[in-house]
């Protein structure tokens, strides 16, 4: 029977409680408000060119109040292998990035995305996965970003500030929230269920990444479309909680069987693993980095598209 676990729309906000309390996934920018200035508090701001988001200029233009920047997409937070787009980059790598941006083991960090789209949004949860990933728990997301912070009136300061005093930060994998490409090859015999957080027209195989070689899917994905997980209100993008449920439903996923997201370049999908993982409560969320820019590197690979005139994917091999 399908099982779906959602946590109710009241608990999806983080209630106020002190940071010695474990922080929530999902933060509103009246409890950002009510935390900034305390010791164990960074608030990260991620903004990139993604949807229009900015970049440091527009960071130093605006910006929450003692928040430091990092660029997404310039920073280092993934990088390329082998040909590969949007890899997790080495453990040693993010130390430094996440240490120079003074953030010790004991900080809760806060990520702030530019809340300008949906795939912005998975900037926010990549690198908020990232964190989770080599072993940092304290972490959460701004729902609504810094358009949601500005649009509800909340003070916002300006100027370059002066940069974060570095600090020691030590990460330890945890694979068990990162698919390999021979882990998804393995669990392909319903081992796992693979989502696929794509729109539709790349689910079916009728657009294309230039990051993948060929169209198509993996054989036996689910499609969870990451926008679809978010809505507009007022040019500011923020979770659909009020959707969540039916989507997830409609995916005719099951929160109890090992899941595996995907899209690619690891980016869409890191709103799926976000969603299911922290939100929803699903058991055993994987995140496939390499997704399929790596997946059709080989093309021994099997892939699954949408004949024209038929309702269902069939699968071919490369």
């Amino acid at each position: 029977m399908l099982r779906t676990i959602l946590a109710a729309v009241g608990l999806l906000i983080a209630a106020p409680a002190a940071l010695a309390n474990h922080v929530e996934p999902l933060v509103d920018a009246g409890w950002l408000s009510e935390r900034l200035g305390d010791d164990d508090l960074v608030v990260l701001d991620i903004r990139s060119a993604i949807d229009d988001g900015g970049d440091r200029g527009t960071f130093e233009q605006a910006h929450i109040p003692g928040s430091v920047y990092s660029s997404y997409t310039d920073d280092g937070w993934r990088e390329m292998r082998d040909g590969v787009a949007g890899l997790l980059p080495p453990v040693a790598s993010l130390e430094r990035l996440i240490g120079g941006l003074g953030i010790g083991n004991d900080d809760t960090v806060v990520i702030v995305p530019a809340g300008t789209g949906a795939t912005d949004f998975g900037s926010a949860a990549r690198v908020y996965w990232t964190f989770k990933v080599i072993g940092h728990d304290e972490v959460a997301i701004l729902d609504g970003g810094f358009a949601g912070w500005r649009a509800q009136g909340f003070t916002v300061a300006s100027g370059s500030g002066e940069g974060p005093e570095p600090a020691e930060f030590r990460g330890e994998l945890d694979a068990s929230l990162l698919a390999t490409t021979a882990e998804v090859e393995a669990v392909r015999d319903g081992q796992a269920q693979l989502v696929d957080a794509r729109p539709v027209d790349y689910f079916r195989g009728e657009n294309q990444s230039p990051a993948a070689k060929a169209p198509g899917t993996i054989p036996g994905a689910r499609n969870l479309p990451h926008h679809s997980l978010l809505q507009e209100d007022a040019t500011v993008w923020y979770l659909n909680r009020e959707g969540l449920q039916s989507r997830i439903n409609a995916a005719e996923l099951d929160s109890e069987t090992p899941t595996v997201s995907f899209c690619n370049t690891g980016h869409w999908a890191a709103t799926d693993w976000f969603v299911l993982s922290e939100v929803a409560g699903f058991d055993h969320v994987r995140l496939y980095d390499g997704s399929m820019a790596a997946w059709t590197q080989d093309e021994e690979r099997p892939l699954a598209v949408a004949r024209r005139g038929l309702g269902k994917l069939l699968e071919f091999f490369d």
